[in-house]
């Protein structure tokens, strides 16, 4: 079995077309000049099943018994890391409240071991808020696993933190942006203005 290194996984992205270059608004609300498209990678199973074994084999042995994401990339990665490790994988989906919730008949057991994979870690916030989900009932989150790590500066958990790769990128408050002090136009990736790669 292959086993791969973080640069295999920048190699990935970087086949995929997944590392975007430009102005973009991220999730969180602030501006960067590198977007990572995570679902150009997660559009082929091949890639998608390597990363989720870097994050499997990383958590094997650790008595994981369901593995959750956030909604939308969340539910591939804990699909495929779950069927990797063996057990349930579940997703957490926003609320009208806009936190996260179990939904469709998912359900953790208190005490129930679980292991939360996301696609990209910038301001943690729907990492949080599936821990939130998670312990609402009555779960214990063992482990943290993200494809990549895009962090500037780096987030606790209070929970072991595994990243396929870590690639810190600058992220600016919008106030506080160069490039729109620049006037390089804003993109929203995902809508039609997105640039091609």
């Amino acid at each position: 079995m292959t086993k791969y290194s973080a640069d295999d996984v920048e190699k990935i992205f970087e086949k995929s077309g997944a590392i975007l270059r430009g102005h973009f608004l991220l999730t969180a609300g602030l501006h960067s000049p590198i977007y990572w498209e995570k679902f150009r990678v997660l559009q082929f199973p091949a890639y998608t099943e390597q990363l989720c074994r870097m994050v499997a084999s990383h958590f094997a042995g650790q008595g994981v018994q369901v593995v959750a994401g956030p909604t939308t990339g969340g539910i591939i990665l804990a699909f495929e890391t779950a069927r990797q490790l063996g057990v349930r994988g579940i997703f957490a989906e926003k609320t009208g409240s806009g936190q996260r919730a179990f939904r469709r008949g998912f359900s953790i057991s208190p005490g129930e071991r679980v292991l939360i994979v996301d696609d990209i870690l910038t301001t943690g916030s729907s990492i949080r808020e599936v821990m939130a989900a998670v312990a609402e009932q009555g779960g214990t989150v063992v482990g943290i696993g993200v494809l990549v790590d895009r962090s500037e500066q780096k987030i606790e958990f209070g929970v072991p933190l595994f990243s396929c790769h870590r690639s810190k990128t600058p992220a600016y408050q919008p106030p506080d942006c160069p490039l729109c002090a620049a006037g390089v136009p804003l993109v929203r990736p995902g809508s039609p203005a997105e640039p091609p790669a």
